[in-house]
C-alpha cells in the first residue's frame, strides 16, 4: 500500500516555486510557454534585446524537478537527448548551480538572468515575476502565497 501511495503522490513540489529575475527587470512579464522557450534556448533574448541568461538547479534538486516537470514537461534525465543534440548545434544548456542561495547571487549580479527558487527562500536582491504553485500551475505577479 506504501508503494501505491508514493505512485500516487502529486509530481510536483509541494510548495511554490518563484520564477525570479535581477531587480532592474522586475516588470517583466512571462507566460508559462514563453518561459519554456527561455529554458530550451528557443527563446534568447528579452524584449529589449538584451540576452536572456537562464539558470538551472542541480538535477537531483527537488525543486528543479518540480519545475521541469511543470514548465518542460519532462524530468531532467529526460531532457538529456535533447541537450546533447542542441549541444552539437552549438547551443548550451543553462547555467546550473547548486543552492537556492547560490542560484540568488546568480541571479542578482547577472543582467538578463532568470531563475527559479523554493518561494518561500526568496530574497530581497531578486525579484519575483512569477510563480508555480504545488499542482504546477502557473500564476502571473510579485507576490507568492505565504509559506
Amino acid at each position: 500500500m506504501l508503494l501505491l501511495a508514493l505512485r500516487a503522490a502529486p509530481s510536483f513540489a509541494e510548495g511554490p516555486i518563484a520564477i525570479i529575475v535581477p531587480p532592474a527587470r522586475a516588470e517583466a512579464r512571462l507566460e508559462r510557454d514563453e518561459l519554456a522557450l527561455i529554458y530550451q534556448r528557443k527563446r534568447q533574448y528579452w524584449p529589449d534585446g538584451a540576452r536572456v541568461q537562464p539558470v538551472n538547479l542541480a538535477a537531483d534538486s527537488p525543486v528543479r524537478l518540480a519545475f521541469s516537470r511543470a514548465v518542460l514537461g519532462a524530468d531532467p534525465a529526460a531532457l538529456e537527448s535533447y541537450w546533447n543534440e542542441q549541444y552539437f548545434r552549438g547551443v548550451r544548456p543553462p547555467y546550473v548551480v547548486a543552492s537556492n542561495e547560490a542560484m540568488q547571487r546568480f541571479v542578482a549580479e547577472t543582467p538578463g538572468a532568470i531563475g527559479y527558487v523554493d518561494a518561500c527562500l526568496v530574497g530581497s536582491g531578486v525579484a519575483v515575476i512569477g510563480w508555480l504553485d504545488g499542482a504546477g500551475h502557473w500564476h502571473h505577479g510579485r507576490a507568492v502565497p505565504a509559506c
